[in-house]
């Protein structure tokens, strides 16, 4: 058993700063599983992004605002959703500050994200 009580903080990519705690991932040599815990204030977006990973969105408290090619969606608290590895997504929290948890498999990784640049569109 590994027990993690400090997750890694770390920067993350957006217009306002959010706050992400990751406790399973690369920044701890987990390579086929990320966890992390964000704190997102009001007014956060971030660039859209195609991973390479399976991305688990649960909604801890407030509401995140969900982009993708087909959709919108806006996840409140005690929702979830599933991006599949290859679909186009971009997250914000427009209106109200958001707690979440996201789960990655295999882990997060800048280089498997490909956000969008700023000025490009779906």
């Amino acid at each position: 058993m590994r027990l993690v009580r400090n997750p890694t903080r770390l920067r993350a990519a957006g217009e306002v700063e959010k706050s992400t705690f990751e406790y399973v991932g690369r920044m701890n040599g987990e390579t086929s599983l990320s966890v992390a815990r964000m704190e997102s204030p009001s007014g956060w977006s971030e660039p859209g992004q195609r991973p390479e990973f399976l991305e688990i969105t649960l909604v801890i408290s407030g509401a995140l605002l969900v982009e993708t090619e087909t959709n919108v969606e806006i996840l409140r608290a005690g929702e979830a959703m599933i991006c599949e590895a290859g679909e186009w997504v971009r997250y914000s929290t427009p209106d109200t500050p958001t707690e979440y948890v996201a789960i990655c498999t295999p882990a997060f990784a800048p280089d498997l994200v490909h956000r969008d640049a700023e000025t490009a569109t779906r």
